[in-house]
């Protein structure tokens, strides 16, 4: 989520900045609105205020994905329009300073919140490493971009070199995933940078002939134009006041059981019994043992083997009725 200048079309004398082409403020500000979006989900997520678990939906998960690839993307397509005619190294250096001190402080932020889970290399991480990468491309032929974007892309799909377990060098993405709450590691992710790079070279005219934006379009041409501390802010304010209605209200009972509904399903599904079945049968389980004493008990984990027993007892009675229709 990088602030990036977008040059004009014609060379401009060296002491000029580029103009900027308001599409691509536009659009950076629609990926900064679907970003909130996500993270406002997330966040109820997190704090159990909703029963859906947004990092294990496939729908949402696949909404993140498209906003990530959708700010490499851009961060590409800006590094074309601000440097493709001469490049600005000043001015490239100041912007990739403030995205590595931004990124520093969402390292630095999730370790203390979460110590478990914090953001190692995340989007801000991948922007950084991703321009510098592709910077040199931003003056070159198109192709070499293109190659270079499949390159990235197929790294994936080939064996792990001996050193993917490093830790050094996990941020590239070729060993195990680990456990972080935003994961943007180098491989594939940078190839949306350079396909950016390529489609800025292939059409920075027709952005350039795009009518001015509207009234909706300017703002979020302001928001695509703060990009970057939107994106720091936001999450701070988001949590912190989901944080305050969390500690209110409580969490939601749906959420609380959530994964014991999830650990039933799959322990019925692996004895090969369907999946409408399964879900009918642990819904009658969390409904029969929710009121019973040893409830807090099955939410912690904390279980004796009598309870145990109880709880099998209790989800075999389940399974019975919802097969037999009684």
């Amino acid at each position: 989520m990088i602030r990036l200048s977008n040059a004009a079309l014609e060379a401009a004398p060296a002491t000029e900045r580029p103009r900027r082409i308001p599409a691509i403020d536009v659009a950076r500000g629609v990926a900064v609105v679907a970003m909130v979006v996500y993270h406002a989900a997330w966040d109820l997520s997190a704090l159990r205020l909703v029963a859906t678990d947004v990092t294990a939906e496939p729908a949402w998960q696949a909404f993140a994905r498209a906003i990530a690839g959708t700010f490499l993307f851009l961060a590409g397509a800006g590094l074309v329009l601000a440097h493709g005619e001469r490049l600005r190294l000043r001015a490239f250096l100041r912007r990739l300073a403030a995205l590595v001190v931004a990124a520093g402080l969402v390292t630095l932020g999730t370790w203390l919140v979460f110590p478990e889970s914090y953001v190692f290399f995340g989007i801000l991480h991948a922007i950084a490493v991703a321009s510098v990468l592709a910077l040199p491309f931003a003056r070159l032929p198109a192709l070499g971009a293109v190659g270079a974007a499949l390159a990235i892309a197929a790294v994936p799909f080939l064996p792990p070199p001996p050193f993917a377990d490093w830790p050094a060098l996990r941020f590239l993405g070729l060993g195990p995933v680990p456990a972080t709450n935003d994961w943007v590691p180098v491989f594939p992710w940078a190839a949306a940078v350079f396909a950016g790079v390529v489609a800025a070279k292939l059409g920075r005219a027709g952005l350039a002939a795009l009518p001015p934006p509207g009234r909706v379009g300017r703002g979020l041409a302001a928001l695509g134009r703060h990009s970057l501390v939107i994106y720091l802010l936001h999450q701070p304010i988001l949590f912190g006041a989901l944080w305050g209605v969390a500690a209110l209200t409580g969490p939601n009972p749906e959420a609380l059981s959530g994964p014991f509904l999830r650990s039933c399903e799959t322990s019925c599904a692996a004895q090969g019994q369907p999946e409408a079945l399964c879900r009918r049968t642990c819904r009658c389980a969390v409904e029969a043992l929710r009121p019973d004493a040893l409830w807090p008990n099955i939410l912690s984990g904390r279980l004796a083997p009598d309870e145990n027993r109880r709880v099998g007892e209790t989800a075999q009675a389940c399974f019975r009725r919802e097969r037999d229709g009684s």
